[in-house]
């Protein structure tokens, strides 16, 4: 039993240092790595502007494709040594611990109200853009999954904005949703069907449509119209102040006024 474990595990050895020897070749002929690109579509400020997502080409959807951790590219392999092609896995695909890849769609000092569209195939980003409602109806054999139209989010004809430019940068956690169906007892309402929204307070302006990774400092419950929008407070993992920040006290106390209003 020695001597076959011995023999296995000097096979992977080689294998391995064969592999490593031969990565550039390899790498350059067995692996490929695409990463997610965007591209707008539209005249801007109209109800026909979209930010686009894709990868090689090929749409997807920055709410269901995107993972929620770890890398924002897809790495394909035809043929690779099994060892080193689960070390390279693991170091592209592993989860980020405590960060989160976070969808942004609101530039930091912009007022356009840019959202994921739900309803629409892919869900690109979008001002006044349609949402929808999906409606759960339970029968003996199945559950059957209905979407309602909501009106589109324009207010008097108008696209909408905010009130003024934002402090932030402004999205969502993708592969979230918050559930309408579902009631939170400590605030007595259900989510608002979109997925889980962000509130990035970082120094950089975050383009619409960049994916970025984030640390999570603390969530507030908001209600809107009667709907549960929890918001996620987090910052940029690369900002100069992401070290030092690790909880909603840290928030408070080394930029003052940014989560109170103050």
């Amino acid at each position: 039993m020695f001597n076959c474990l011995h023999l296995l595990t000097t096979s992977l050895l080689i294998m391995h240092a064969y592999c490593l020897r031969n990565l550039p070749r390899l790498s350059s002929s067995f692996i490929v790595r695409r990463a997610v690109s965007t591209t707008s579509s539209g005249e801007v400020a109209s109800t026909e502007f979209r930010v686009n997502f894709a990868v090689d080409g090929s749409p997807i959807s920055p709410w269901h494709d995107i993972p929620l951790k770890g890398k924002v590219y897809v790495v394909t392999y035809r043929w690779i040594d099994c060892e080193l092609a689960c070390s390279l896995y693991f170091d592209v695909c592993r989860s980020d611990g405590e960060y989160f890849n976070f969808v942004n769609e609101i530039p930091k000092n912009t007022k356009a109200k840019m959202e994921v569209s739900t309803k629409e195939q892919f869900n690109p980003i979008a001002q006044g853009n349609h949402g929808c409602s999906v409606i759960a109806q339970q029968s003996s054999t199945a559950v059957n999954l209905f979407v309602v139209d909501r009106p589109a989010d324009i207010k008097k004809g108008k696209l909408r904005d905010y009130h003024g430019p934002i402090f932030w940068n402004y999205g969502c956690l993708p592969q979230t949703w918050e559930d309408p169906n579902v009631l939170n007892p400590d605030v007595n309402c259900k989510g608002d069907n979109d997925p889980v929204d962000v509130v990035e307070i970082g120094s950089k302006t975050l383009p619409t449509g960049t994916v970025t990774k984030v640390k999570v400092l603390g969530i507030l419950a908001m209600i809107d119209d009667g709907e549960l929008d929890w918001k996620v407070i987090a910052i940029d993992a690369a900002d100069p102040l992401a070290s030092s920040l690790n909880d909603i006290v840290d928030v408070e106390k080394n930029l003052p006024g940014v989560v109170s209003g103050e």
